[in-house]
């Protein structure tokens, strides 16, 4: 297993700066840069070999799956995390009347318009609100009656940054027949997942953000008992079952059948650069270990968030008792329900953190760091010297 300075050294962006942006994007590996440039040779050098695509595919596929503890049958490619979420969405049976529960305080708007565009079926939206940017289980249970089909959660929320433990919900859904479809954008790759453990249906990620992989592909996760009932709205033919040995251009008979696996949700041919750069990131996280990582991270984001409170911010993300996740987010509540994005101050802080080098976002009011396993307690010290300056 490599050590943690060694998984820093594959990340040339820390001889420029110190990153701390991982809730919007990895910053590129040597290795992901390796694969792609090898996959460029290749593909200049002699045309490419689809086989040989096709075969990383599926170790791209099935080391997904290991690092979130699922079949690999249960995974299928996607284009981002919008996708996968759209995919459920659209094979579920609804029926007029039924009901989505979800939290828009604390959700991305894309795990929210994709519900809000059910209400064409006679799909009800019916809503939880949080505490300040906190929801705990017990919101949703509230919210759940017999008519409820689908939880709509994320493991940790893109703002204010807090983790929801989906376990518990999972329970709870698994025991009255609905399904939980989990936005593991901000958690897969630097806090721990296992689809099993936590009674997760679904789970959908894109491969650009924890995952240290590239723009445009994803992975949609869908656990077998509900992916044998699911009817994709797409249909190509890498989504039908056909044998093995017929090439894609054989047409099969109109009597089709969808395949057992994540591969119905398939439509046309795959990002193979995307999968191949990713199976390199994903090599990095599977050694390091999901366990060492989101330890590693943790202990970094609770040392932050006491330094930044004793600098005199107010921190809006979680706790170490209470929610504590890979993003420190800065800021305060306005009026409304929202965080507040009138404070000039924080504006200010923003700007001269890029000013000196570090690379962080502003979302809904706050200014947001969000660690990996690549950061380090220097980065810590570093950046919480450069706010105590502006105090």
């Amino acid at each position: 297993m490599s050590t943690q300075a060694e998984f820093r050294s594959l990340f040339p962006v820390f001889d420029r700066r110190i990153y701390m942006d991982i809730a919007a994007r990895a910053p590129l590996s040597r290795p992901v840069r390796q694969a792609y440039d090898a996959w460029l040779d290749d593909w200049q050098g002699t045309g490419g070999t689809k086989d040989q695509w096709m075969a990383a595919l599926e170790r791209t596929r099935g080391k997904f799956a290991r690092l979130i503890g699922a079949k690999t049958s249960e995974v299928a490619f996607t284009k981002n995390v919008s996708e996968g979420l759209n995919i459920i969405a659209n094979a579920i049976e609804w029926r007029a009347g039924d009901n989505v529960v979800l939290c828009p305080d604390v959700e991305h708007p894309n795990n929210i318009y994709v519900w809000l565009n059910e209400r064409r079926r006679d799909v009800e939206i019916r809503i939880v609100k949080s505490d300040h940017g906190r929801v705990r289980p017990e919101d949703y249970f509230a919210a759940i009656d017999d008519r409820t089909r689908l939880v709509a959660i994320s493991q940790v929320s893109f703002a204010p940054g807090r983790t929801l433990d989906p376990t518990p919900i999972g329970k709870f859904c698994r025991e009255r027949g609905i399904f939980l479809l989990v936005d593991a954008a901000q958690s897969a790759g630097v806090m721990h997942v296992d689809v099993e453990a936590m009674n997760i249906d679904a789970l959908a990620v894109s491969s650009h953000k924890a995952i240290l992989g590239p723009y445009g592909m994803g992975f949609l996760y869908c656990r077998q008992e509900w992916l044998q009932r699911m009817q994709p709205v797409y249909l190509a033919r890498y989504s039908v079952l056909v044998a093995e040995s017929d090439h894609e251009e054989v047409m099969g008979t109109f009597s089709y059948q969808l395949p057992n696996d994540g591969r119905r949700f398939e439509v046309g041919n795959y990002n193979y650069s995307a999968a191949i750069a990713t199976e390199a990131a994903l090599d990095m996280l599977l050694e390091a270990g999901s366990r060492t990582i989101e330890a590693h991270v943790l202990n970094l984001a609770d040392t932050f968030t006491k330094g930044l409170e004793a600098a005199g911010l107010e921190v809006c993300s979680g706790r170490r008792d209470d929610g504590l996740c890979q993003m420190v987010t800065v800021g305060q509540w306005g009026s409304g329900g929202h965080y507040s994005s009138d404070d000039e101050s924080l504006t200010r802080l923003f700007e001269l953190l890029l000013e000196n080098g570090v690379t962080l976002s502003l979302r809904r009011g706050l200014v947001r760091f969000s660690l990996h396993y690549y950061n380090n307690d220097d980065d810590i010290q570093k950046v919480l010297s450069l706010v105590k300056s502006t105090n």
